[in-house]
């Protein structure tokens, strides 16, 4: 079993900046492929970014491509999102997730997720 527990969310205002950390416990996730997602109120839970469990490969849902940065201490079985240059549409709680499938945007592959940390963005 993998536990993960999200950190560093909060209020930010447009153009500000976060680090979000998912730390794991339980097995060891450095095998794991690792992912972010966010759910804003009404809609689907969607794809953030992922990285594969050496760091070399990352993957990032279009939107963000250029703002946000995923990396991994796989030392401190932690892995953690930078979000710049935020807009109020990143506004959503952002989930941390594990598999053990290659990168993937499905979140159904991810078998292990945390409870989530609130993103609010002020315009």
């Amino acid at each position: 079993q993998v536990q993960l527990v999200e950190s560093g969310g909060g209020l930010v205002q447009a153009g500000g900046s976060l680090r979000l950390s998912c730390a794991a416990s339980g097995r060891t996730t450095s095998s794991y492929t690792m992912g972010w997602f966010r759910q804003a109120p009404g809609k689907e839970r969607e794809f953030v970014a992922s990285i594969s469990w050496r760091g070399g490969t990352t993957d990032y849902l279009d939107f963000v491509k250029g703002r946000f940065t995923i990396s991994r201490d796989n030392a401190k079985n932690t892995v953690y999102l930078q979000m710049n240059s935020l807009k109020p549409e990143d506004t959503a709680i952002y989930y941390c997730a594990a598999t053990t499938s290659d990168s993937s945007r499905n979140s159904r592959t991810y078998d292990y997720w945390g409870q989530g940390t609130q993103v609010t963005v002020s315009s």
